[in-house]
């Protein structure tokens, strides 16, 4: 016997049809409208590409500088050399230092993100088996390898994300809050979709968007109309 359907998801399965693919205004506004929980959800997009992720040739990741950040507080570890600790520090970073590379081996990774200097790399190779898994292996395609590391933190802080398709060829990313305004949610969706776009690898063939859908945090996913983006 079905569980009887609470007023609220009755509310969403009116609002939303199986059958149409929403424009980008539309899906916005209909997001916040189904949103019931009691804190500031994320704002999320799924992007699923027509790539074949087991050829290295045909990974899409980067990195896209959001004009209205992401509303989250990123917190960042900085592994860089003595003389770089001032600079980070004051560009943001959270924890610095080449210490915490001891705590990490004893299991603390409590961090979003992590920057270094390419002279500290060779350093990491005993804590790769534990920031693997977890995403936080610095890495100089995502930008989070940098000699101006001070650079890089400051661009995080701002709103700067990475991005990287699964092993479904799938990008998951938080492109901001359901409190941001429509038009400073569309803003970020239409840049983070024109870096995606600019990102299409030669070899990959067919359809490169298949479906875009938007969601916040425990929500339904609303199915995007792709010519939205045609000509991005």
């Amino acid at each position: 016997m079905s569980k009887k359907l609470t007023k609220n998801k009755k509310k969403i399965l009116e609002k939303i049809s199986s059958k149409k693919k929403y424009s980008l205004e539309e899906a916005i506004v209909l997001i916040k409208e189904i949103n019931f929980v009691k804190f500031d959800a994320s704002f999320d997009i799924a992007v699923h590409l027509g790539i074949d992720v087991r050829l290295p040739n045909q990974m899409v990741r980067g990195t896209v500088l959001l004009p209205h950040g992401t509303g989250k507080n990123i917190c960042i570890l900085a592994l860089v050399p003595k003389d770089k600790e001032l600079e980070v520090k004051k560009a943001g970073a959270d924890y610095v230092g080449l210490n915490y590379i001891e705590k990490i081996k004893s299991g603390w990774t409590d961090i979003d993100l992590i920057v270094a200097t390419p002279s500290v790399m060779n350093q990491l190779g005993t804590i790769g088996k534990i920031l693997g898994p977890k995403g936080l292996m610095p890495n100089p395609k995502m930008e989070t390898v940098s000699v101006n590391p001070g650079k890089s933190i400051q661009e995080i802080k701002s709103g700067k994300i990475t991005f990287k398709a699964d092993r479904y060829g799938i990008v998951h990313a938080s492109i901001g809050k359901v409190s941001f305004s429509s038009q400073h949610l569309l803003d970020n969706i239409v840049k983070f979709m024109k870096i995606i776009i600019r990102n299409k690898p030669s070899t990959s063939k067919g359809f490169y968007i298949r479906s875009i859908y938007l969601s916040s945090t425990m929500s339904c996913s609303i199915p995007l109309d792709l010519k939205i983006f045609a000509n991005t």
